[in-house]
């Protein structure tokens, strides 16, 4: 069974003044329709970096990326894109910068249907009330839940999150890490998700992929998070495994994330001109 998302042995160099710098060296991940998985290591690791390729905001420097059997080469509304800062535009009213997406990807639906899109994910996310003012007059929290609405209104193939939660003081996050969460589980749209927060990982995630530390990071190790769904938080911080699993993360993060993985694609990728 192909994946829904195959990373193949990606790598991205930059151009630099002292020489070329190889932020990411041969990545590779293979995520099943469905599956939340979270990118988990130190700063500096490239795993915003991955996120980037993924999204098609950047090229692979070698290497490729398939999303549903077509290689990414650019941005598209098949993927959905919750960013650290939700970049609304801030003229525009909540409800305005979620409309702008649904009006260009679902044009042939009435306007009718649009408006009912927009109203349901504004509102799913606790914006009923606020949904026509503007960026201004919201407070960060509410800034994301609009841009985690933005995400989810496209009906993206793919949901792709950088970090979304970490300018948010803890109290907004633990409850922004539900609506996501409760949003994620309607329709189950894979999702990978960069995050520093090891607790955040093992509630969300099916799998945290651990990378090594930069340059020329790649994955380390990956864990399988096998807690049932739909998940509780005072249920998981009651489960003596889930301090097993973190412990794991902590001491990869601690220990061994030095460690540069394996390298070398198979001689298949080669020949197929993907490394």
């Amino acid at each position: 069974m192909s994946a829904f998302l195959d990373i193949s042995y990606i790598t991205k160099t930059y151009g630099a003044k002292s020489g070329p710098v190889t932020v990411v060296r041969e990545f590779n991940l293979r995520v099943n329709r469905g599956e939340f998985i979270a990118l988990i290591g130190h700063s500096g690791c490239g795993k915003s970096t991955v996120l980037s390729m993924v999204a098609g905001l950047q090229a692979p420097t070698t290497g490729a990326i398939i999303l549903d059997g077509k290689e990414v080469t650019d941005a598209g509304p098949d993927r959905g894109v919750v960013f650290q800062s939700p970049c609304l535009l801030p003229w525009r009213t909540a409800y305005e910068n979620v409309a702008l997406g649904v009006d260009q990807v679902f044009f042939t639906s009435s306007r009718a249907d649009r408006r009912a899109i927009v109203e349901y994910y504004l509102s799913v996310v606790g914006l009923a009330d606020s949904m026509h003012k503007r960026p201004a007059e919201l407070s960060q929290g509410m800034r994301q839940r609009v841009g985690i609405a933005r995400a989810f209104a496209l009906s993206p193939k793919m949901l792709l999150l950088d970090e979304p939660f970490g300018m948010l003081d803890s109290l907004t996050r633990f409850e922004l890490q539900g609506v996501l969460l409760d949003l994620w589980q309607r329709d189950r749209t894979t999702a990978l998700m960069v995050t520093h927060d090891v607790d955040e990982a093992l509630f969300l995630a099916d799998r945290v992929v651990m990378m090594t530390n930069g340059p020329e990071a790649g994955v380390g190790e990956i864990l399988e998070v096998d807690f049932p769904r739909p998940r509780d938080r005072g249920t998981l911080l009651e489960d003596p495994h889930f301090y097993e699993l973190r412990e794991n993360l902590i001491g990869f993060l601690n220990e061994r994330s030095h460690r540069k993985p394996v390298a070398g694609p198979p001689p298949s990728l080669v020949a197929a001109g993907y490394a």
